[in-house]
């Protein structure tokens, strides 16, 4: 099974790829992170990136992609960048046939660490160890992507559905991290349900 792994972004989209056997056997093929200069118009930019990420589909020929999901923060130019890169992800994949799970960070972080407020440099420590990599990937793009195909490699030795596209279901064989994550998830959402001031 090939798996990769994408940090979507604008500026900087990290491509991560693992191969795994069983459940936790898994083996460093890829990494690399594509850039597009700031000061290009949108349009440009974005295919810049897709085509970029088209011949990274192609050579690589994975089984499954697993990439960042979207999630509310402040800075709203950088979570329209995420999406807009994120769709372009998804356009390229169904094209393929190529099935996609979206992960937010919280549930790559307690997947990866067993802690779902894991800071960068212990995400990418674990993906160093995990796929026992002589020097960290850099930039944290790059481990990024790479523990995203990682956690999406075992949720699918695991059983779990390729397509995995809603954070708050519970995948087959979750750790109690995840289920932790999960659950604190839910409890936090009907909090902030209501109307805002």
């Amino acid at each position: 099974m090939r798996v990769i792994g994408i940090d979507p972004g604008l500026t900087r989209l990290g491509v991560g790829v693992v191969s795994s056997e069983g459940s936790r056997k898994l083996s460093f093929e890829h990494v690399e992170v594509l850039t597009s200069p700031a000061g290009a118009e949108l349009p440009v930019r974005l295919h810049q990136l897709g085509s970029a990420l088209e011949r990274l589909l192609d050579g690589e020929r994975p089984d499954a992609i697993a990439i960042e999901r979207v999630f509310a923060q402040q800075n709203l130019p950088s979570v329209m960048g995420v999406a807009q890169i994120s769709g372009i992800v998804m356009f390229l994949a169904q094209q393929r046939g190529i099935p996609v799970a979206m992960y937010t960070p919280n549930e790559v972080k307690a997947s990866v660490t067993g802690y779902g407020a894991a800071d960068k440099a212990q995400v990418t420590n674990m993906v160093t160890r995990l796929l026992g990599l002589a020097a960290p990937p850099k930039p944290a793009d790059a481990a990024d992507a790479l523990a995203l195909a990682i956690v999406h490699a075992w949720h699918l030795g695991r059983g779990g559905a390729p397509d995995r596209q809603r954070a708050s279901s519970a995948p087959a064989g979750e750790t109690p991290a995840q289920r932790a994550w999960r659950e604190a998830e839910a409890k936090g959402g009907r909090r902030r349900s209501g109307p805002r001031a």
